[in-house]
C-alpha cells in the first residue's frame, strides 16, 4: 500500500544557458516525486520542456498533487489504474510516479552489482570557429567520441557551422546534429541532402513531431541517416518510424513512464531493424541514473542522458561522475536526495498520507 507521497517543485539553475532552437533554457523545472510503499521509498521526477512536450510545468504540479491525493492508501494495482488514466495526457507526471514506485521496489535493472561505464555523448554550445575547436579538442582529450551540434535556427548558417565542426573535428570524434524540429519539410530535406556527411552519425528530428511527411521525405532525400525522438511517445510510433525509413530511434525513460515499458521500447527498434539512442538531456540526476541504468545492456552507442551535467548543484548526496567520457556507476549505488539542495531550489512542497 502506498503510504506517503512528498511532492516538491523545483527551478533548478544550470550552469550555463541551454540553447535549443525553441529557445535557451536557464533551468530546469522540475516536480519530484517521493513515494513510500510499505516502508520503502522510490523517487520519481517529471522535469518539464516547454515546447518539447504539450504538458507545462504548472499545469503538472496541479495534475500531479490531484493525483498524488488520489494515490495514498491504495495497493499497487489500484494506484496503476488511475495512473492509467493519465498515461497519454501527462506521461511525464505519469512516468514520475510509476518509476517512483519501480525504485520502491527495487526494480532488478536498477541494481548496480557491479562497477559499469556508459559512454555519454558531449554537447558543443559555441558558434565561433576559435570557440568550437577549443570544444573540440576539450571534447576528445576527455574521452568522448560523440558529440550532439544543435541546429534549426537559419538553415544556411546552420550549414557553414556544421562545415566548420567538421573540419575542426576532423574525424576524432562523431557528430549527431538535432534540428530539435526547427526546420520545415522543405528546409529539412534541403539540410540533409547538402550537408556533407563526413562524421555525421545521424540527423534528429529537423521537423515538427506531427510531420510525419516532412520526415519522410528528409529520410528519403537526405544523405544522413534520419533519427526521430519528438515524434515517438508509445510503440505504435516506432512502429511508423520504421515505416518512413527512419534509422534511429530515440527514447526517453520520461515518455515511456516505466523501466520495463522502455526497455520493451528499445527492444522493439531493434527488431525493427533500427538502431535505438537512449537519454534525455532535460533531466536531473534522479531521471539519467535510471536511464543509465537501462543502457547498460541495451545501448551500444553514446547514451544522451546528461542532463545530470547541466544544473548547478547536484540534487543527490553522491552526486553521478563522468570519467574517460563515460558515466561511472559503482557498486551498490542508489541515489538518495540532499534534503540541503532540494530545499534550497524548491518553490513549493506538498505532503500526503
Amino acid at each position: 500500500m502506498i503510504d506517503t507521497i512528498d511532492l516538491t517543485l523545483l527551478r533548478h539553475p544550470l550552469k550555463v544557458p541551454y540553447k535549443l532552437a525553441f529557445g535557451n533554457l536557464d533551468a530546469f523545472d522540475t516536480v519530484l516525486a517521493q513515494v513510500s510503499l510499505g516502508g520503502r521509498t522510490g523517487i520519481g521526477e517529471a522535469t518539464i520542456l516547454t515546447g518539447y512536450t504539450s504538458e507545462t510545468i504548472e499545469g503538472t504540479w496541479a495534475q500531479s498533487n490531484a493525483v498524488a491525493r488520489a494515490l495514498v492508501g491504495l495497493d499497487e494495482k489500484a494506484a496503476m489504474a488511475v495512473l492509467g488514466t493519465h498515461s497519454a495526457s501527462n506521461p511525464f507526471m505519469d512516468c514520475m510516479f510509476r518509476t517512483a514506485l519501480d525504485m520502491a521496489n527495487r526494480h532488478p535493472v536498477l541494481e548496480n552489482r557491479t562497477e559499469s561505464r556508459v559512454p555519454l555523448l558531449f554537447g558543443l554550445n559555441p558558434t565561433d570557429a576559435p570557440g568550437i575547436e577549443a570544444a573540440l579538442d576539450e571534447a576528445f582529450a576527455a574521452g568522448y567520441g560523440t558529440v550532439k551540434v544543435k541546429a534549426g535556427f537559419d538553415l544556411e548558417k546552420d550549414l557553414a557551422r556544421v562545415g566548420v565542426i567538421q573540419r575542426a573535428n576532423a574525424g576524432r570524434m562523431k557528430l549527431r546534429i538535432d534540428g530539435n524540429q526547427g526546420f520545415d519539410a522543405n528546409d529539412a530535406v534541403k539540410f540533409a541532402s547538402e550537408v556533407a556527411p563526413d562524421d555525421i552519425e545521424l540527423l534528429e528530428q529537423p521537423c515538427h513531431m506531427d510531420d510525419w511527411r516532412g520526415l519522410a521525405e528528409v529520410a528519403k532525400h537526405g544523405g544522413v541517416p534520419l533519427m526521430l525522438d519528438e515524434s515517438i511517445y508509445q510503440a505504435s510510433d516506432i512502429d511508423r518510424a520504421a515505416d518512413i525509413g527512419a534509422a534511429f530511434v530515440k527514447l526517453k525513460l520520461m515518455k515511456m513512464g516505466s523501466i520495463d515499458a522502455l526497455a520493451a521500447g528499445l527492444k522493439r527498434i531493434k527488431s525493427l531493424g533500427m538502431d535505438p539512442v537512449l537519454g534525455n538531456g532535460v533531466a536531473s540526476d534522479i531521471g539519467c541514473w535510471m536511464e543509465l541504468c537501462v543502457s547498460r545492456d541495451l545501448i551500444g552507442n553514446a547514451g544522451e542522458m546528461n542532463g545530470f551535467l547541466r544544473p548547478r548543484t547536484s540534487l543527490v548526496t553522491e552526486p553521478l561522475v563522468v570519467d574517460d567520457g563515460a558515466a561511472v556507476l559503482p557498486a551498490g549505488y542508489w541515489p538518495k536526495l540532499d534534503p540541503g539542495a532540494v530545499e534550497k531550489f524548491s518553490r513549493e512542497t506538498r505532503h500526503f498520507n
